[in-house]
């Protein structure tokens, strides 16, 4: 199986940094949560793009700093657009006193989680996806703060 990671902005001039190691990195995550062929996009955009996106389609209008948004064909071959916003990635890194690597990453994280099927609308299924995060952010050797 194949998967390919890429990374896109919408309104955001923001650049990841090392792109073949987060590739690597999520592809293993992907390889033991859920293997998959296909494509995942991440997509940087602002608080603005995402909030359209949030109301737009899950009929939500408050911030977030992710929406996830996945198709299959077939078993196992995805196409999935993970959108981010850097804004709120900046903001929860300040409020939570992370630096914002480790906070970006940790929603990356998150989106995957997302599409090997966690949920996080209990309290229980949020825990478990923050054992899970934490787990997994440990592969990217990011400081603490």
């Amino acid at each position: 199986m194949e998967l390919n990671i890429n990374f896109y902005n919408e309104d955001s001039n923001f650049t990841i940094k090392d792109k073949n190691t987060l590739k690597g990195n999520f592809e293993k995550i992907f390889s033991k949560e859920k293997p998959l062929s296909g494509n995942v996009n991440f997509i940087f955009c602002s608080d603005k793009y995402l909030i359209n996106l949030n109301t737009r389609f899950l009929k939500h209008k408050s911030l977030t700093d992710i929406i996830t948004f996945e198709n299959y064909y077939g078993k196992n071959n995805l196409i999935a657009d993970i959108y981010i916003s850097i804004d709120r990635i900046k903001e929860n890194s300040k409020k939570y006193k992370v630096i914002f690597e480790k906070e970006l990453y940790r929603v990356m994280i998150h989106g995957i989680l997302h599409i090997a099927g966690y949920k996080d609308k209990t309290p229980a299924d949020k825990a478990t996806m923050t054992k899970k995060e934490n787990i997994y952010l440990k592969m990217f050797h990011v400081k603490r703060k």
